[in-house]
């Protein structure tokens, strides 16, 4: 399986990552790695997520890193990672990345 990022999940981690950095760099850089390093597991085991209840679709899955849901699809031997989204916020009615 091979692991790829939409632009859109790149720029939310940035995000995510320069939000956390304006009061603590080192555990911004944490946390990124963290959320990367879970999405390499995906190579191995694409199902290792849950599906995600909101789209009700088996192909759409996530995975948690406190306090962030990845959210990403397996679709024949790749997994694209769709989103990277704050626990409370609520997803988009649609599938990030096109249905």
């Amino acid at each position: 399986m091979t692991v790829s990022w939409t632009q859109n999940a790149k720029r939310q981690l940035r995000a995510a990552h320069d939000y956390v950095a304006q009061n603590s760099p080192r555990y911004a850089q944490v946390l990124a790695d963290r959320i990367t390093r879970k999405t390499e597991l995906l190579a191995q085991f694409p199902r290792l997520g849950a599906e995600v209840p909101e789209y009700e679709d088996e192909a759409i899955r996530e995975l948690l890193e406190h306090p962030y849901r990845i959210i990403y699809r397996v679709r024949g031997a790749q997994v694209e990672i769709l989103s990277v989204v704050h626990g409370a916020r609520q997803l988009p009615p649609n599938v990030p990345g096109g249905g």
